[in-house]
């Protein structure tokens, strides 16, 4: 059983924190502060410091096992870290990068779980980036951490196929769940000395980047596709949204929130191969589709969308309340969102 120092902060750390609860002694957790959250801004702890107390309550988790929430890891963090005696270090989705003097404090080594078929897709936000890619396939790979970011040898990876139709949130449970069982087997594998890692091949890396709120920002000129893949890369954070130019509760300008959407075949009701309609134009229903909306090519139709300031609400419902929203035209055309 090794003792092992786990690093995470979201909920998609969790399964992993869980599975080596379960097959090795959990000796320190590192995590983010907590985080204002809510109307009242009252901090939160994140969801592994919430996971690692419950995993305590239940005794899978030493009652006296520090949960480390530093700003930054300097030398008082690492002689914290030191004190708890740890064989190796297990990683998914901690937040921060970690230099020389923390890897070295593990003598068998760091091993990070990173939801892609690595070297493609280094970075923080791999399971958006395959979406809007439209890979074919992805995965969830253990690799042994180095100094180059998600450089490290490969030391089991796990490959699932895409069929255009996944939400981030969705396959980032997948890679999740999946990842959990992957990492628990390849500490087993650390502890018993068969552990084998293949280096990456770094001239086929691709890389993406931090997400920022205006990613999500719908662009109606794409195509019917790429409309659809901003709404599935970007649920549930930063949410792809839009502008009305009508409808809306705020008056002309109000935002509007796509959670859910899809290409309607053919390019819109009834076998039509789309409108002459500008991108962006609100077509009208289909019983069967949802609201059908104008794309640069092909049409989109919302299934599942909200008003910024209101609550979110099925096609229908939303309908019911936005009598006046047919024949009027979402975009951004340069306003701040």
């Amino acid at each position: 059983m090794l003792r092992v120092l786990f690093a995470g902060s979201p909920e998609c750390a969790v399964p992993a924190l869980e599975a080596l609860a379960a097959r090795h002694r959990i000796v320190a957790v590192l995590t983010n502060p907590p985080a204002p959250a809510g109307r009242s801004g009252a901090p939160v702890p994140t969801p592994v410091a919430l996971a690692a107390r419950a995993l305590m309550d239940s005794g899978l988790i030493g009652a006296d096992v520090p949960v480390l929430t530093p700003d930054k890891i300097n030398d008082a963090t690492r002689e914290q870290i030191l004190a708890t005696g740890p064989d190796c270090m297990a990683c998914f989705a901690y937040g921060k990068i970690f230099g020389p003097k923390t890897l070295a404090l593990f003598p068998k080594g760091s091993y990070n779980v990173h939801p892609s078929l690595l070297p493609r897709w280094r970075g923080c936000a791999p399971v958006p980036a395959a979406i809007l890619a439209g890979d074919d396939e992805t995965g969830v790979t253990v690799q042994k951490m180095a100094l180059e970011m998600d450089s490290g040898d490969i030391l089991a990876q796990i490959r699932f196929p895409l069929d255009g139709t996944e939400y981030a949130d969705e396959l980032l449970g997948r890679a999740a769940r999946e990842g959990a069982a992957l990492l628990a087997d390849v500490l087993d594998s650390v502890e018993n000395g068969t552990a084998r890692g293949s280096p990456q091949d770094h001239a086929r890396a691709t890389f993406c980047s931090m997400l920022r709120k205006e990613d999500g920002i719908i662009d109606w000129n794409r195509d019917a596709k790429a409309v659809s893949a901003t709404v599935r890369a970007f649920h549930p954070w930063p949410g792809a949204h839009t502008r009305a130019e009508s409808g809306g509760p705020d008056g002309p300008g109000s935002t509007l929130i796509i959670h859910r959407a899809h290409v309607v075949p053919g390019g819109a009701a009834g076998g039509r191969e789309g409108s002459a309609a500008a991108p962006g134009t609100v077509l009208g229903v289909d019983k069967k589709e949802g609201i059908l909306v104008q794309t640069g090519n092909g049409v989109i139709a919302l299934e599942t969308l909200q008003w910024r300031t209101k609550k979110i609400l099925d096609w229908k419902s939303f309908m019911n309340g936005s009598r006046d929203f047919a024949g009027s035209v979402l975009g951004n055309k340069g306003q701040a969102t």
